[in-house]
């Protein structure tokens, strides 16, 4: 057997549940951190394992927080148990030694809970904002990641200064967010883990290929560079809405998928047919009822493969009540049948 297929095999049936908020309700930004917050403590009382949050330069659009430590600071003051993570960071946008510093606070004041997920991401357009050539962020993120993993391990900076609070656990919890061979490779040659995308634009080429079929070898790349020894950590993001009726849940989703569709066109998307199931498709979105979304989720292959899967509501985006049962749903009928189990307090171990 292959060490592929071996490793295929032994991470069957995900370890970790989480819960992915965007930013994105009709509201204030107060109003906006306001209920993201309440989700995020909504999934730690139904038994979720992770909550993650991204960065957004500018866009209100696309998410709408710029600050992520700072807002995952107030949110882990408001919780106790559940990891809290960045999906991502922009880090080419980001000094590194401030990301390092407010990382290894963070972690200190959550007691051991922030998991940091890092991107080459942002929009060309914030890179401007910010001084910098869009076209060069690849090489930004990968002189940043280094200065960020010498900071949090506490070896010295340039100048000689050493970081303090140094967090050397964190330099394990580093995830790497990709769409690309190129970017499983790095992240597995690093060690860390990989974030896999809800979504990607197919090629021309191959209009109808799976989300599966696109992101299987940026597995394959990054277990055959993943160090001896080193554990796996592959996370699926994945956009899941479930209602408790068919009917509703269609009906929030041909709203807000119609809504989503110029700026999801303007990511590169291949157009999609003009019906709900044709834009569902283009969306890679699971949604329904629990059993709909757990036949679903059944196709994708994928997910035979990571060790945590972490859902969205995006690009449904339904109000904010909906949002809350669907954690619930997920919670209690749709990951479970999957494979997952409710971590008790005896199993939940703080690093």
């Amino acid at each position: 057997m292959s060490v592929t297929k071996y490793l295929m095999k032994r991470l069957a049936n995900f370890k970790r549940l989480g819960f992915f908020t965007r930013l994105l309700d009709q509201a204030t930004p107060a109003e906006r951190y306001r209920l993201a917050a309440e989700q995020i403590r909504h999934a730690e009382k139904a038994g979720l394992d992770s909550a993650w949050i991204a960065q957004h330069h500018f866009h209100e659009g696309e998410g709408g927080l710029p600050a992520p430590f700072a807002f995952l600071g107030f949110v882990a003051a408001q919780t106790s148990r559940i990891r809290l993570g960045t999906g991502i960071v922009t880090l080419p946008l980001e000094h590194p030694v401030r990301v390092a510093e407010d990382a290894a606070v963070l972690d200190l004041m959550s007691n051991g809970r922030f998991e940091l997920g890092v991107g080459t991401g942002g929009n060309p357009t914030a890179f401007a904002a910010f001084g910098l050539d869009s076209a060069q962020r690849n090489d930004i993120f990968a002189r940043n990641l280094d200065i960020l993993r010498t900071g949090l391990a506490g070896r010295p900076l340039a100048g000689g200064d050493r970081l303090y609070p140094s967090r050397p656990q964190l330099c394990d919890r580093i995830w790497q967010a990709t769409f690309s061979v190129t970017g499983g490779a790095r992240a597995g040659k690093a060690g860390d883990g990989l974030l896999l995308s809800r979504t990607q634009p197919r090629s021309k080429d191959n209009p109808h290929a799976t989300l599966a079929e696109i992101q299987h070898p940026i597995i394959d790349a990054y277990l055959a560079e993943l160090p001896a020894g080193c554990e796996p950590r592959i996370m699926a993001s994945r956009s899941i809405f479930a209602a408790d009726s068919r009917d509703e849940a269609m009906r929030l989703a041909d709203i807000g998928l119609r809504l989503a569709l110029p700026r999801f066109m303007a990511g590169g998307h291949l157009p999609p047919g003009d019906s709900l199931a044709d834009m569902v498709r283009a969306f890679d979105t699971h949604v329904g009822t629990p059993d709909d979304v757990i036949a679903s989720l059944r196709s994708d292959s994928t997910l035979d493969r990571v060790t945590d899967l972490v859902f969205q509501v995006h690009s449904v985006d339904p109000p904010h009540p909906y949002i809350l049962r669907s954690i619930d749903l997920v919670a209690e009928k749709v990951a479970p049948a999957l494979g997952w189990a409710k971590k008790t307090s005896a199993d939940v171990e703080l690093v």
